[in-house]
């Protein structure tokens, strides 16, 4: 592949400390699909580009998939299959573990192109998605040669190619949490990043090329819509494992029914964080920046609705508002950045379409006042105070860094206006009593609850949802089970 000259990213912005791109990263020019161990032009010769959210500018050409070159994939993976599915599980172990070695290695590389590609803070890829995606190679490597144990008196085996499509808000981890699971169980893979940050899946690619994975077992076919859709619809695939909207993935639902295609679905959320009135308030109030403002509310799970017993609302509120006011928008590659660039155009005009539509309604806005940068794609953490149950805002998933705040009296009330939506994905209680943490958490209607803390991940715990939240479960021991057949 041809290269571009080797990049500088420090900008005209002033730094309290020096970006952690200050040093030099390397690109490629242009980025073929990875098929059968080796990078491969477009078979329709097209290419798109994928910019940095935060200042608008080229970072590479990436190459535009057909139905075409999802054949190729699909063909390079089921012959892969043939060798990989008879490759003794102790050898499996050895690739995945080697993988997550290498991720390791060039951790800080993939951190800064992450942060580059899709606008995230660096801290945040650099102490989270990268060491997570790692410890998920790590985690089923070590389960690779241990099926028996997982599943005792039956007999597991692989079931073929797998078809996964990844979102944008955590590439590298989403396809951590799609590949390695698929790949320590004997099955082959083609893969989708999404079309607005391709760039570290390709590094994955990349990785995988060097660790000597056999060729055939990993393909990552870039592109958009249709490129999907061609996945979804190959016949030579046997399952399909999706992460992103419930509108695509209803879509998803339709396109395989009659089929004998396998599939999990880990879709939107609109989750709810219940503050009671014995909660230790400063912890609750750190633990809703976090749960809604990280990584821009670019979270499936975020805390988007957050209520509040009346006892204590004007107190939560007040503090609230203090600590957004210490947040810093800005250059995701600076080290004081609390929230970076939205991912693309298309998703601020959606927040910001979402942000008249709270006005409309009559709901109560604040913003901190905190400067953003005039170019790349910005805006400001949201809240949403005075909200109903029947505002858009509360019922429909923005994705944004934007939070609808309502108040309750009664522990029984929370619990149903937490349960009163669509989804049912995530949610967070934050109490000092143990009863009520165990009462609550048993009564909401959704696949994750966090007590006392939030958005905390481990790859041997399972995640998913209920409702309009997807079925399946991604993770732990219950992420091998869509990739087996037990017997």
């Amino acid at each position: 592949m041809p290269k571009v000259n080797t990049l500088n990213f420090n900008t005209d912005w002033q730094y309290a400390e020096a970006p952690e791109s200050s040093d030099h990263v390397q690109l490629e020019s242009r980025y073929g699909h990875f098929i059968n161990g080796k990078f491969v032009a477009p078979a329709n010769g097209r290419y798109f580009k994928t910019i940095n959210p935060a200042n608008e500018a080229k970072l590479a050409d990436i190459a535009s998939g057909s139905a075409a070159d999802v054949d190729k994939a699909v063909r390079a993976a089921k012959k892969g299959y043939k060798t990989w599915s008879r490759t003794p599980a102790k050898e499996r172990a050895k690739y995945v573990y080697r993988i997550a070695r290498m991720l390791q290695e060039r951790s800080r590389e993939f951190a800064v192109i992450e942060s580059m590609d899709g606008g995230k803070p660096i801290r945040e890829s650099k102490n989270i998605d990268i060491p997570l995606a790692a410890a998920h190679f790590f985690y089923y490597a070590g389960w690779a040669d241990k099926l028996d144990y997982a599943f005792p008196n039956r007999r597991a085996s692989s079931i073929g190619v797998a078809g996964q499509i990844i979102p944008w808000n955590f590439p590298l981890l989403m396809a951590a949490w799609k590949i390695a699971p698929a790949i320590a169980t004997g099955n082959t893979v083609v893969l989708k990043p999404a079309e607005t940050t391709p760039l570290t899946a390709l590094m994955l690619a990349k990785v995988i090329q060097e660790s000597g994975l056999p060729d055939g077992v990993v393909n990552i076919i870039t592109g958009a819509g249709k490129t999907g859709s061609a996945i979804v619809n190959h016949p030579g695939i046997q399952k399909i494992a999706f992460t992103g909207s419930t509108e695509v993935g209803k879509i998803i639902q339709k396109a395989i029914a009659g089929t004998n295609k396998r599939y999990t679905l880990e879709l939107g959320g609109k989750a709810a964080n219940i503050i009671f009135e014995d909660a230790a308030i400063d912890q609750a109030v750190e633990g809703i920046i976090n749960g809604i403002f990280f990584n821009q509310g670019h979270v499936c799970c975020a805390g988007s609705r957050l209520f509040i017993q009346e006892s204590v609302a004007d107190l939560v509120i007040r503090k609230l508002k203090d600590r957004m006011e210490t947040l810093i928008v800005g250059d995701p590659l600076d080290k004081n950045t609390d929230i970076g660039a939205i991912n693309s155009k298309d998703q601020l005009d959606k927040i910001k379409y979402y942000l008249k539509i709270g006005v409309n309604e009559g709901a109560e806005m604040y913003q901190p006042s905190c400067r953003i940068p005039q170019k790349g794609y910005w805006c400001r953490p949201t809240l949403f105070l005075n909200c109903a149950q029947s505002h858009r805002i509360v019922q429909e998933e923005i994705f944004g860094p934007v939070l609808a705040v309502q108040t309750f009296r009664t522990v029984d009330e929370g619990i149903e206006k937490a349960n009163n939506t669509p989804y049912g994905l995530s949610g967070g209680v934050w109490t000092d009593k143990g009863s009520k943490i165990f009462k609550v958490s048993s009564k909401l209607r959704a696949g994750v609850i966090w007590a006392n803390t939030y958005n905390k991940f481990d790859p041997s715990s399972p995640f998913g949802g209920y409702k309009e939240s997807g079925m399946g479960r991604e993770g732990g021991l219950h992420g091998l089970m869509p990739y087996l057949e037990l017997n």
